[in-house]
């Protein structure tokens, strides 16, 4: 396990790349009873005064361009990129492709390069009481069909993002269809196009080893967000078969610096790969439990002490 009291870098690691953070720190995107009622102008305002420099997609933000554009300039802050749900095994390709090139001209109108993306379809983590699975006999998973869809629609995207000079990322996430290692490199072989974000939190509560992500795939890496797991939380969920909502509740992630991912070795990798783009801190905690302000200035503190950012 990583100790935080390691020894800071005595050089700096990863030289051109910006500190953003994800406003799921402070208000959470799929469970409205944890802080979803919080102001945007305190997110933003917090954000910045924490010593971010940019800020992904959350719930509270309008995706009005002018809109937008005006609450990041009050804030000094720059838009790094958002998330957007896909369901391209089992819709409408055509509705599907609508709905994409709105969000990919929201992002583009305000600076950000990396559109973020996720399939959605029987996707659980948003249900309070489904519990998570972690084998096949218990999980819903695409059929060879579904598979064909995904990733024929995913090559679609990726052509789209890169007329509008854009790159398109993948994030592994639990409690989707793309959840094991199994599904990950299925998905990453057969869309060579598409990018990946890695995202050690959800990678870890997976049983993925994100620095064998990182050695397998981390010339595909063009995104980071930056969360952790706690091992003793994280035992519990998967042994009990809590959801995703009452493992989060619980603690199961935190911040950088704490958990059990060694982040000093995953700034080393993203380092040899030349990675240069965004770095992203996430928490997906209860706010009531983990007040935002203070874990936000401890995870951009740690970024300075142990990447030199």
């Amino acid at each position: 396990m990583f100790s935080p009291a390691q020894a800071p870098v005595e050089r700096r690691l990863l030289p051109l790349c910006p500190v953003g953070a994800n406003p799921i720190i402070w208000s959470n995107d799929d469970f409205s009873d944890l802080n979803g009622d919080l102001p945007l102008d305190v997110i933003l305002s917090e954000m910045r005064a924490s010593g971010y420099a940019g800020s992904e997609l959350g719930h509270a933000y309008p995706r009005s361009v002018e809109e937008l554009r005006a609450a990041l300039t009050r804030h000094e802050l720059r838009l790094v990129s958002g998330w957007h749900s896909c369901h391209l095994a089992g819709g409408s390709f055509e509705d599907e492709e609508t709905v994409f090139r709105k969000h990919v001209h929201l992002l583009k109108s305000l600076g950000a390069t990396v559109v973020i993306v996720a399939e959605c379809t029987r996707a659980i983590h948003s249900d309070r009481n489904a519990p998570l699975g972690f084998d096949d006999s218990d999980r819903k998973v695409l059929t060879s069909s579904e598979w064909e869809r995904l990733t024929a629609g995913l090559s679609r995207f990726v052509d789209i993002c890169e007329a509008e000079s854009m790159t398109l990322v993948y994030h592994h996430h639990m409690g989707t269809v793309i959840q094991n290692s199994f599904e990950l490199d299925r998905l990453l072989e057969g869309v060579p196009g598409l990018r990946l974000v890695l995202d050690p939190g959800h990678l870890g509560f997976a049983g993925i080893d994100p620095l064998t992500v990182m050695r397998d795939h981390g010339s595909r890496v063009a995104h980071v967000h930056l969360k952790s797991v706690r091992p003793a939380i994280l035992e519990r969920a998967r042994r009990e078969r809590w959801s995703f909502y009452r493992a989060v509740c619980e603690g199961v992630f935190t911040i950088p610096g704490d958990g059990s991912v060694d982040f000093p070795a995953i700034f080393a990798e993203l380092d040899r790969f030349g990675y240069g783009g965004w770095l992203v801190v996430e928490a997906e905690e209860d706010p009531s439990k983990a007040p935002p302000l203070a874990k936000a200035v401890r995870a951009r503190e740690f970024m300075r002490n142990h990447a030199g950012l």
